[in-house]
């Protein structure tokens, strides 16, 4: 037993090592180190967060490198964004914060930490960083191919994603596509103007926020069409 708990610390530890050097972020206290190794047994989804971290840092900084932004301070947080998934069945709270106050505990800096603990908009984002890391954790987890969920769980998405639209006045059908990732919405051009088709795509959003969980993001399109039709005899 003390052998094969050896063997999983030794693992966890250079799969620890191997995420900071892959993702290009040097200098990681040995405990932060330690969390990212047990990120390798960890999923979401079906993808694994260790790679998830890694794409994530990857990302991260190629975005603010395009921006001008800080780019080893948003590698940094893309690689740890999702650290608190390692200890969060053994502490009570939310991924974010528990990463959050993990590494502020082992010297990270604030700006990072924000980044941690606001990539789900739990606390304020502070920086163009933090918004960088949120784009770059949506985009390696909303990639097609990188999770998977059970036929019952996606139809059930599906069907909810539908229905919460139809639910709305002025609504004549409405499609999920993308495997739910996107939802199209066709109104009726006479009880819905160019201004209510806006204000009804941010509302169906915001009840698709409300009440659905989902990885990544879903896109939701309203189109409204309008056809003028005449005869020359």
């Amino acid at each position: 037993m003390d052998d094969a708990r050896k063997e999983v610390e030794k693992v966890i530890r250079e799969e620890g090592e191997n995420a900071a050097y892959q993702a290009g972020v040097p200098g990681l206290h040995p405990e932060i180190i330690k969390m990212l190794g047990r990120l390798k047994f960890r999923t979401s989804y079906g993808q694994n967060q260790h790679a998830h971290s890694i794409e994530t840092a990857h990302l991260a900084g190629m975005i603010a490198g395009e921006l001008g932004a800080d780019v080893p301070q948003a590698k940094m947080g893309g690689l740890l964004h999702d650290i608190g998934k390692a200890m969060d069945h053994e502490i009570e709270g939310t991924h974010a914060i528990i990463g959050a106050d993990f590494i502020k505990r082992y010297g990270i800096n604030d700006k990072v930490v924000n980044a941690v603990a606001s990539h789900h908009h739990e606390v304020e984002q502070e920086s163009v960083e933090a918004i960088i890391v949120e784009a770059a954790d949506a985009i390696s987890g909303a990639r097609p191919g990188c999770r998977r969920e059970s036929l019952e769980t996606y139809i059930k998405r599906v069907r909810m994603l539908e229905d919460i639209a139809n639910s709305f006045k002025g609504v004549e059908a409405s499609y999920a596509l993308q495997a739910g990732r996107e939802v199209r919405i066709i109104v009726r051009p006479e009880d819905i103007d160019d201004l209510a088709a806006m204000r009804l795509a941010r509302d169906i959003a915001k009840q698709i926020e409300e009440t659905m969980q989902y990885p990544g993001q879903i896109k939701v399109q309203v189109i409204r069409e309008t056809r003028a039709i005449d005869y020359a005899k």
